[in-house]
């Protein structure tokens, strides 16, 4: 049986929403996630090391979930409220390729905790640590295949799709759901038994405590079963984010549609990499956030900088403070946009690091840092806390102002507005400090600093004021500012 297209699913779901309004799920408008990877992440029990070498960059290191969850108050610390981890699956023993399977994706058993990790009674103690500090808990689901030699590759052959299935694909999107994912064994999710433990395994993660789904790979998920699989989560009151590597806009519009929560913004992603780390302009931002607001719930988009797939942010410079510098800038302007921002462990100190496994380095913590990893933490963690506490940063609509064409690859001025609060965002893309006065309709106000503050406490030295009809900004090069206005 052929997979049905995607858009006549939506069809489908549009007038299925006609009659029956979708299941109201918990608010994750203004939530901020920090996404782990346990295995490099803290480790708190020696006696799981098993097979753990530091030195291979492939093999277990031995974090786990005691380690996370002493941790937690970390992740408080900074400001986030939601804590995503890559999957705890049982692994397969050993390396495959030279790679053992401390990253979680080669799952052997869906429903226990790979003993490197711990057990399931430890990960039902971190999810009750993190409910009591009120940090919703996100879990990776891998819902396309299992590990390379999974025993139920030999005891149910028939739940996988075959060479021949793979074969008599016609389209790229029969391709992408038939044909194996990095030649790993490719569930049938048209086989009603692939369905029901697929189901089952997202009921078994929601009695743990989990409050939300992170689908791993959903380009290759077949989009009928998907639909349902998110159907029955939104049901049970259950977030749910997708990641379809490359996605933009579109995809996500119409992954929404089909009713997923939300999706990574890889666009948004390369777009921040382009302006902010290598200085070449505004103009393809402009037209991500553009294109954003066409999307059903722009507020939900999930925002990141980098992730365990990518290389590293700081990384794109070759110096190591200006990755520095660049990152905390980075982290600021992410904290004005719509949507969820997502951390990946390592960004709020400028963790660097190449392409996989580069990317995958063991988190250091306070008592390792240097004096300028601790400055981007602390500003990581103020611009965090003026989001939290900023309805328009955290919820708002976007508003984009027209700058003069002979300053628009280097200013990027936009609003945020919320019930009665609306802020001006301005982000300097210049080296240097620069004055801008723009034309403007907005109300006169006087000069009103930012509401950032620098590493130690100081308030971020950047100002605006409107008169005359002219908006007039004052800022600091390399870095974003926000102002409230009406005051």
């Amino acid at each position: 049986m052929k997979p049905l297209a995607l858009t006549t699913l939506l069809l489908a779901a549009g007038a299925q929403a006609q009659s029956a309004a979708p299941a109201a799920l918990p608010d994750w408008t203004g939530q901020i996630i920090y996404q782990v990877m346990p295995d490099r992440f803290s480790d708190g029990d020696a006696t799981n090391n098993q097979g753990v070498d530091k030195t291979n960059l492939r093999a277990w290191h031995g974090g786990d979930l005691t380690g996370l969850t002493s941790r937690l108050n970390y992740i408080q610390t900074l400001g986030a409220t939601a804590v995503w981890l890559t999957p705890i699956y049982q692994q397969k023993d050993g390396l495959t390729d030279g790679t053992a399977g401390y990253h979680g994706y080669w799952p052997y058993d869906f429903r226990s905790v790979d003993p490197h990790f711990g057990t399931l009674a430890q990960f039902q103690g971190f999810t009750q640590k993190a409910h009591s500090l009120n940090l919703r808990v996100m879990l990776d689901q891998v819902i396309n295949h299992y590990g390379p030699g999974a025993p139920a590759t030999r005891e149910h052959p028939g739940w996988f799709h075959t060479q021949q299935d793979c074969d008599r694909a016609m389209t790229p999107a029969q391709h992408d759901t038939d044909c194996p994912l990095s030649g790993l064994p490719d569930l049938n999710q048209q086989v009603g038994e692939v369905q029901d433990l697929l189901y089952g395994n997202a009921d078994f993660w929601r009695q743990q405590g989990v409050d939300a789904f992170r689908y791993d790979a959903i380009k290759h998920v077949d989009a009928t079963f998907l639909q349902r699989l998110v159907t029955r989560d939104r049901a049970a009151g259950t977030f749910t984010l997708g990641e379809y590597y490359g996605a933009d806009a579109a995809t996500i519009r119409e992954y929404q549609q089909l009713g997923l929560s939300s999706l990574f913004d890889f666009s948004l992603q390369d777009a921040m990499n382009r302006s902010v780390m290598h200085g070449a302009g505004f103009g393809p931002l402009r037209s991500v956030l553009t294109q954003n607001q066409q999307v059903p719930q722009p507020q939900l988009i999930a925002a990141f900088l980098d992730n365990h797939d990518l290389p590293r942010f700081a990384s794109g410079t070759l110096f190591e403070d200006q990755g520095q510098a660049r990152t905390a800038y980075a982290l600021r302007a992410l904290m004005t946009l719509p949507g969820i921002p997502v951390l990946y462990q390592g960004i709020e100190i400028a963790q660097r690091g190449g392409a996989d496994p580069d990317n995958r380095h063991d988190m250091r913590f306070e008592d390792q840092w240097t004096p300028a990893e601790r400055a981007v933490f602390q500003t990581a963690q103020d611009a965090i806390t003026v989001r939290k506490a900023s309805p328009a940063l955290s919820g708002g609509t976007l508003q984009l102002l027209d700058v003069p064409d002979s300053v628009n690859s280097q200013l990027l001025v936009y609003t945020r507005t919320a019930g009665n609060q609306t802020v001006l965002v301005a982000w300097n893309n210049q080296d240097a400090r620069r004055t801008y006065s723009l034309r403007s309709t907005l109300a006169g106000q006087p000069l009103t600093g930012s509401l950032f503050h620098e590493p130690g406490g100081q308030p971020q030295n950047a100002g605006m004021s409107v008169s005359g009809g002219y908006l007039h900004l004052s800022l600091p090069g390399r870095t974003a500012a926000v102002f409230v206005l009406g005051q």
